[in-house]
Order: structure tokens, then sequence, then C-alpha cells
């Protein structure tokens, strides 16, 4: 039988199985065969909660998606066109996502009755007709790859393992990915285990072959390249972006970056894609717990470098006391929450963008500190340097949001040429800046731009500019500790008007409204960028006059946000959270918004946003 190709403009597949069966390993690869063909592409890995959930049972399932296109997309896709289901707790996780009439490859040896217990089927879904709404195609997977890796000499539970090696051949057979690029990358990553390279090679081979000798499939695929504009690209996750702005962000300013931090779920890859890079002036330090962490990055940024930390929700509690201490200090120090669903450790592995409330309020006293938000992976390269713009320039703890669907999510990055980044000036004093009555010269910490109220900060050990700060409050200027209540009240006063200033030196908001006439705003933040900028496309499509505004910086608020939001008639805030945005605004504006929300440890969908729009432009007529 001759196999056709068909040519589609894109696919969102789906490899879904056990935590052992390697979907992460499979589905990041394909990821990569993918980038190297020039498609566009978007990730979304999904991981148990649990670390070691019971094998076979739903709570243990792992997935991962990726969408291909050949034009420019922004999402991982809503829903799968094919899902690859290792084991039936896999298929019962994940089969209410495919489309009607999509595609289902399962691995059938793992159809046993022990293993549909465990996934609470009842009958057997591949012979009780429950799947006639799809394309099953079953594959004694397991099988077919203990045949293949006999001669490598591997013992049958060893050889087992090879299993995703023969689905990732053959779903880069039906999918047109290159052939050669994985072979290399397998002798590659193996190289130091030679029987778990062979069994990996024979198992991949064999899916490959499968997928053209078997005449089970009636065609095969492919998507084409997509046009990106030239220039050198790489597949990139959202912590490696993270991990890679903060080595910039050091190289911008010329100063040594220490990263004193705690490892957590899902933030503890920057840590691993830092401690690489130590040739680039960065040092790493895994303290004994998140408190000495952000002591350490204080301490840091106190002696003249960039001191950063990285953690999620939970840390961030345990951070708060010492973030308090740094803008007491005015020191820069630089907070990055990779958020997690919660409270308490809550679903660890699940995306949420719930800590926005906890970064704007979560210390005592009044202690602002300016918040930035990345949108996509790769754009939190960019919002890194931005954040650490801010807290060198302006002495003042930042804290910038990510979350586990952008750390873990992955798609095509623009390498950026360093020597076009603007500069970092840290503009650290040499000179003293005050004259005493005897005419001598000393140095005040607290002297500040009568413009930005920045205050001069000198490094320790510079001759002459000894100096004291500390955590109890310090006379206005000299750095003296001083209980007087209205000096408190000043200083508090000037280090909240230092924050709000800021919104001078930021980016005023822009709204995408193609028309200048649209009577629904989609206003949002972090990560819900993709969901509600594809959202946006499909109501434009459907005639609806939709406009789309995402909100890099949260506190403060771009300065023009006040008067863009009284353009419009009808605002929609899509956050995953129960509605914090939407309060800010509504505090800050006195206007009325509709708050759109979702927590369920996953992303938005476009489609979603599309129904929640419609049904409210219908309920207004």
């Amino acid at each position: 039988m001759t196999v056709k190709n068909e040519a589609v403009d894109r696919i969102v597949i789906r490899f879904a199985g056990d935590s052992g069966d390697g979907m992460q390993l499979t589905g990041d690869r394909f990821t990569e065969s993918s980038a190297i063909f020039g498609n566009d592409l978007s990730t979304f890995p999904n991981y148990p909660a649990e670390i070691r959930a019971p094998a076979g049972t739903i709570a243990g399932v792992s997935a991962f998606q990726v969408h291909i296109a050949d034009h420019d997309i922004l999402t991982p896709g809503d829903a799968p066109n094919v899902l690859v289901a290792m084991n039936p707790a896999a298929l019962k996780a994940n089969i209410s996502d495919l489309d009607r009439g999509g595609m289902l490859i399962v691995n059938s040896d793992a159809f046993d009755e022990r293993a549909l217990g465990k996934a609470g089927y009842a009958s057997n879904p591949l012979t009780d007709d429950s799947l006639k709404s799809f394309r099953v195609y079953e594959i004694p997977m397991t099988t077919l790859t203990l045949e293949a890796t006999k001669p490598t000499g591997a013992k049958p539970r060893d050889a087992e393992r090879s299993k995703n090696f023969f689905a990732l051949g053959l779903i880069t057979w039906m999918f047109s990915r290159p052939y050669e690029d994985t072979l290399e990358w397998i002798n590659k990553k193996y190289a130091n285990r030679q029987m778990v390279l062979e069994s990996n090679l024979a198992a991949y081979k064999a899916g490959h072959s499968f997928g053209e000798t078997a005449e089970l499939f009636g065609s095969s695929y492919s998507v084409e390249p997509a046009h990106f504009d030239k220039g050198v690209y790489t597949n990139i996750t959202g912590n490696h972006a993270t991990a890679l702005g903060i080595v910039a962000a050091g190289l911008l300013s010329d100063m040594e970056v220490l990263l004193g931090t705690y490892p957590i779920t899902p933030a503890s890859d920057i840590l691993h894609e830092l401690s690489k890079l130590r040739h680039y002036n960065v040092m790493t330090f895994q303290a004994e717990d998140e408190i000495a962490g952000v002591g350490a990055a204080l301490g840091a940024s106190y002696g003249g470098s960039l001191g950063v930390t990285t953690t999620s929700g939970p840390g961030v509690d345990l951070k708060a006391e010492t973030v308090g201490l740094a803008v007491s200090l005015e020191l820069p120090l630089l907070l990055i929450d990779v958020q997690r669903a919660g409270p308490s450790t809550g679903l660890p592995t699940k995306t949420e963008q719930g800590d926005l409330l906890l970064a704007m309020y979560g210390r005592h006293g009044e202690s602002p500190v300016p918040i930035v938000a990345a949108s996509t992976p790769s754009d939190c390269f960019n919002a890194v340097i931005e954040a650490a713009r801010i807290a060198i320039k302006y002495r003042t703890p930042v804290i910038l949001l990510t979350d586990g669907y952008l750390a873990n999510g992955s798609e095509p990055w623009l390498l950026p040429n360093i020597d076009e980044l603007n500069r970092i000036e840290p503009n650290f004093k040499t000179e003293a800046n005050h004259t005493n009555p005897d005419g001598s010269t000393s140095f005040y910490p607290y002297v500040r731009d009568p413009k930005t109220l920045i205050r001069d900060m000198a490094i320790p050990g510079t001759p002459g500019l000894e100096h004291r700060i500390g955590g109890l409050e310090k006379s206005n200027e000299s750095g003296s500790v001083s209980y007087d209540s209205l000096n408190h009240e000043l200083m508090v006063t000037l280090r909240s008007q230092k924050i709000e200033g800021i919104q001078d030196d930021i980016a005023h908001a822009v709204v995408d409204d193609p028309g200048n006439d649209a009577d629904v705003l989609l206003l949002g933040w972090g990560s819900t960028y993709g969901a509600i900028a594809a959202g946006a496309r499909r109501l434009r499509a459907l005639g609806k006059k939709v406009a789309h505004l995402h909100l890099r910086h949260l506190n403060p608020f771009p300065a023009n946000l006040g008067d863009v939001l009284k353009n419009y008639e009808t605002i929609v805030i899509p956050e995953i959270n129960l509605g914090q945005l939407s309060k800010l605004i509504r505090a800050k504006y006195l206007i009325e918004v509709n708050s759109f929300t979702k927590v369920q440890g996953v992303p938005f969908k476009a489609a979603e946003i599309e129904k929640y729009v419609l049904n409210m432009i219908k309920e207004n007529q």
C-alpha cells in the first residue's frame, strides 16, 4: 500500500503515559526536531502533582503537548489532534481533551486487566466501542520494542524502558520530522551507557520502520516551516530564558551576580541552568533554606553585586521579612517567583497566577515594591532584564512573576545581540555627598535625587564613604537610627513615592486594537497572554470588535493605564486565580470590570476566552 503524505498547516500532539514512561523526554525531543525543521511551536509539559504517585494510576500520568505550525501561533493548542497513550491511565486522563475524530495511538500491550483496574476502567475501552468517535490505532509497542532490542542483550525489564523511543520513531515518521537529528542526539546523550544507547537506537529505528511498513496508516503528514525574521533561533523554556536574562543583566550592568536560592518546584531549573554559567561572573549558592538564600542575595547586593533569589509561592512567604529589610535598606534585590497552584503545598507541578496580591502586599508595614510579569517563555529573558534595571537604578527589591506554565513551556527565541541591549548603570557613588559644619565631608546614604528620589549608594569599603544602613528606621539623609515619628512618616512616604514615580520610567500601555473602535477590552497579565491574544484573533475573525492589552508592569501601573481603560465600555480580565488583578484595577481606577477566572492548575484555552466574550456580548444585546 502506498502511503500518501498530506500537508497540514498545524498539528497538536500530546504524549501521555506513566511518569516513568519518558513522555517529557519524548515530547521534548519531538519539539527540538520540529524547531530544527523550522516550525513555529509552543509546548505545555504537564507533570504529576505527586513525586511518587502509584504507577499506572491517573495521579501518576505525565503528559507533554506540542503545537507545531507553518505560521505564527500563540498557544500549545486548545486540544490535541493526536494523542499517544502509553497505558490505560494516560488514556483516561486525556481522552476527554482529544478532538472528535482525532487520532488515538495506544500501546495495546499495556491494556491488561490489572492496568485497566488501576486506571478505574470497568471494561476495556479498546473493545467496548467507547472510543468510536476517534481514529484508533492499537500498536503493541512493548512487544515490538522487546523484539527490536533483543540483539542488544538488554534484559526485558530494561529493554521495555525504550518503548518511548519506539513511540518517538513512529511519530517522527508520521509527521515527517528529521530522522537523522534524533539518531545523533541519542548517540550523544547516551554515549557513556552503551546498552541503553543501543536499546534506544533500536527502538527508535523500529518505531520509524513500523510507520513506513505496517500499512496501518492511510497517510503521513507534513507541516512546512514557518516564516521567521532573519536571525539565529533556539527553542527555549521560560526557566532557561530567565537564567540567561539574569546573566545578561549582570553583563549589562557590569555587576557580579549572586543567585542565593533553595530548590523548589517549579523554579529549580533556574538554579540548574545558572550553575553552568559561572564563567559569566555568576555565582550560585544553594542555601539550607529559603531565608538563607534571600539573605545571601541581599548581602551580595549590599556588597555591590546583583543579588537574585528564585522561588515559588511558599518561598515568597518565607522571604518576606528579608524583602522588607531590602525595602528599608533601599538595596537592589531581584526576587523571581515562579508561581504554582496553592495554598500551602497545593499542586506543586501545576500552574497558577495566585501570587499577585502576595507580591503586592505580602510584607508587614508600608513596604511597596515594583512588580514585573513575563508573558511568554522567551519573554522571561526581557522581563528579567527590565526587573533588574528597575532594581539597580531605583535601589529597591523587585518581584518578577512567572509561573509553571511559562517555566516549563517552550517556544522559538530569536537570539538577541547583547551589544544592542541597553546598558544598566549602577551609578555607585565614589565621592562624599555631604559637607559638615566644620568643612569636612562625609557620605550620607539617604541623600536622594530630587526628581526620582533614588538614594545615593556607595559600595562598602570605598575609602571615605563609610556609612550606616539597617533595618531600624533611619534619619533622612544621614542614616542615623531615628525613632522620631515625623521622620518615620517622611521616610515611609519617600520610599512609597519613589516606587510610584517609576511609572515615569516605564513604557506606556499599548493596546492591540486594529480598528481603534473596539467595544470590549481584554486586559491580562503574565502567562495568559497567548490564550487571550489567540482568543482575540478568533473573536475578530467573527466580526467582533475586541481589543487586547497585556500588562508587563503591575506596580506601578503604566502612567496612561487609567486613560486607556476609560476608552472601553466593557473590560474583561481573564486570570488563573480568583480575580486578583481585577481587585487592583477596581481599587485603583474605581471602574467596573468583568473578572473571568480559572483555578484548575492548567492555563486558559483560547476557546474559553472566545466563548466567555461571545456569551457576554449576547447577554448585553
